[in-house]
This record gives structure tokens, C-alpha cells and sequence, in this order.
């Protein structure tokens, strides 16, 4: 990946990957920004095994974005499926919200897919996140009007309410 700031995840990375995801969306740290999902989830969002299994899937990625002192301040999964790119685990670090790094890595994960020849990328949204949901809509991606069960796995977290997932997509 060529693009200043950002670089392709290694297992290196996993300690601090999973410090900061879990820290951006789960736990009172998480409500210091507006993507928390600590209302709605116990439990934690990944850990390293989990990390480590990403990496490992074939044709993904988690791309790692750093601020001007080397530090991680986000990160986004990715995931080749035929012609489409999946976009998922787009966090920052809740003190640096609202500041334009989410922008950034929705940027770098449609480079991505353009260098990979996809025509579009798609991700699953908690449907209640209506604020998270807005701001991807602002960012060109639409409903499909699909929608997936949340799943029933523990290692995604524990639901405090019943949850389901919206799809989303952009076309490129």
C-alpha cells in the first residue's frame, strides 16, 4: 500500500490493533467518541486470536492508518469477494474522532479496491447505529435493504438488546 500514513497490518500489530478496537467500541474509554457500541454490547470487540485469524483469511487485509508520530490512531478490515470489497472494523481511536482519520481510511479502503479491480464495496452496520449509518450515507454509500442476523458467537460480544445488521454498499 502506497498511500503516506497507512500500511497493511502484520502480526506484529496485533497487541495494539487489539488495544485500540476494543477501546474505540467497547468499555467507558470507547464513550469518549461517537462510534461506541458500548450501549449495546458487553464483552470485548476482538482479541488476538481474532486479529490473527483476519490477517490469515485469503484476499484480506487490515490496513493501519499512523499520525504524524508513528503512533496507530485507526484501522480497517478488507476483503476481496469476487468483485466487491467487504469494509469492516473501521475504528479510531476515540480521542481523535471527528477529525477526519475516519475519512481517511474510507478513502484508502476505496483505493484499495480500485487496485484490486472491484467495482464496489459493501459492510454490514448494527441497524440501530442511525448516527454511524448517516455518516456513511454522507459518504456515498447506501441501504440495500438486506439485512443479517447479528451472530450468536460471544467472541462478537454479548447484545444488550436484539440486534440485526443493515448491508451497505458503494458502488466505485
Amino acid at each position: 500500500m502506497s498511500i503516506p500514513n497507512f500500511s497493511v497490518a502484520t502480526e506484529t500489530d496485533i497487541p495494539a490493533l487489539e488495544q485500540l478496537v476494543n477501546s474505540a467500541y467497547r468499555g467507558e474509554h470507547s464513550k469518549k467518541g461517537w462510534t461506541t457500541e458500548a450501549d449495546l454490547l458487553g464483552g470485548i470487540r476482538t482479541d488476538a486470536n481474532g486479529l490473527k485469524n483476519m490477517m490469515s483469511e485469503p484476499a484480506a487485509v487490515i490496513l493501519t492508518y499512523t499520525g504524524e508520530q508513528g503512533l496507530l490512531q485507526g484501522c480497517v478490515f478488507l476483503k476481496q469477494k469476487a468483485n466487491k470489497l467487504y469494509l469492516g472494523m473501521l475504528t479510531v481511536d476515540p480521542e481523535l474522532q471527528a477529525q477526519g482519520i475516519g475519512k481517511k481510511l474510507l478513502s484508502a479502503a476505496e483505493e484499495y479496491a480500485r487496485q484490486k479491480n472491484c467495482d464496489g464495496i459493501t459492510m454490514t452496520v448494527i441497524s440501530v447505529r442511525h448516527k454511524l449509518i448517516a455518516w456513511y450515507e454522507r459518504h456515498g454509500y447506501r441501504k440495500t435493504g438486506a439485512t443479517e442476523p447479528f451472530p450468536a458467537d460471544p467472541s462478537f460480544g454479548l447484545p444488550k438488546q436484539e440486534l440485526e445488521f443493515v448491508v451497505m454498499e458503494k458502488s466505485l
